[in-house]
């Protein structure tokens, strides 16, 4: 199973983005999608998640400027981030629970300015 995800840049403040991740390969009940972020010298800390029914969970941080949402059809788990300011910055991932295991996407960077 691999996790392909894209999306990223260099953005100023105030800015958006769309991150995008697919997954492929053997794939086999994905149950939730999710995005996390690490920071340099920081914890890996989660963004947003969601199942497969579309139930969502945010950080607080995040709430009210991002919107994470899911094709099941494609395998693919989005984040539209708006309003984005300079403590956003840091590597994002893709993640994917399934029934055989957990899997994590090679990271993409986004950088904010102020």
């Amino acid at each position: 199973v691999q996790l392909q995800a894209s999306g990223g840049g260099l953005v100023q403040a105030g800015g958006s983005l769309k991150l995008s991740c697919a997954a492929s390969g053997s794939i086999v009940g994905i149950r939730i999608m999710g995005w996390y972020r690490q920071a340099p010298g920081k914890q890996r800390d989660l963004v947003a998640v969601i199942t497969g029914g579309g139930g969502t969970n945010y950080a607080d941080s995040v709430k009210g400027r991002f919107t994470i949402s899911r094709d099941n059809a494609k395998n693919a788990v989005y984040l539209q981030m708006n309003s984005l300011k300079p403590e956003d910055t840091a590597v994002y991932y893709c993640n994917a629970e399934m029934v055989r295991g957990n899997y994590w996407g090679q990271g993409t960077q986004v950088t904010v300015s102020s």
